[in-house]
């Protein structure tokens, strides 16, 4: 499992820096600009509500993907910005308020909207879990150029999935991934940056 994720990770970093190398350019030119990441979709939230890609209009997102059985790195990536997005209600409120965090499961049948529901309030209150059925799954996920994969073991499976957190702006167009390899301040320096 340890070297699927890291496959995952390798093949999601590869992507990253070969769209970021696409860039105009410019020193201020947000690093994801111009990728074809994102897109419309329409899941279903923790209380069992229809959402779709509008409700979230006019909001910067952090959005991640991941599931609520994952034994490690979920968990680590989603203390970390439950931790930011912390420090950022309390340094700078305004900011933190321009933000909606998202957690979109990649296994659905597993994760129940009562299931996420429990999960994600573990991280942080604002939290919002999405899933829905796995065609939608599947569309959201190439969406964001999010890779995922069932890995069987011998009490069930686990889901192998690409690690990345994407900020994307008020427009629903990428702006740049954050560093979950790093701390909780390197986060809330990067939303400080590009949160306006």
């Amino acid at each position: 499992m340890d070297t699927m994720n890291s496959m995952f990770r390798a093949l999601s970093c590869v992507a990253l820096l070969a769209v970021s190398a696409c860039g105009t350019g410019g020193s201020e030119a947000p690093p994801l600009a111009g990728a074809r990441i994102g897109g419309p979709f329409s899941l279903v939230d923790q209380d069992g509500k229809a959402v779709t890609d509008s409700d979230f209009a006019g909001k910067y997102r952090i959005v991640y993907f991941g599931y609520t059985y994952c034994p490690d790195i979920c968990p680590t990536d989603l203390t970390k910005i439950g931790a930011a997005l912390r420090t950022l209600d309390k340094q700078a409120p305004r900011t933190a308020q321009k933000i909606v965090p998202l957690f979109i499961s990649v296994d659905p049948e597993r994760d129940t909207p009562a299931q996420l529901k429990q999960y994600v309030g573990n991280f942080y209150p604002r939290l919002i879990g999405l899933t829905g059925k796995p065609e939608a799954i599947a569309q959201v996920a190439k969406a964001y150029a999010v890779a995922y994969m069932k890995e069987p073991t011998p009490s069930g499976y686990l889901m192998g999935h690409t690690e990345v957190a994407y900020l994307m702006g008020p427009d629903g167009k990428p702006i740049t991934s954050l560093p979950l390899e790093k701390d909780p301040p390197a986060i809330v320096a990067e939303l400080e940056h590009w949160v306006h």
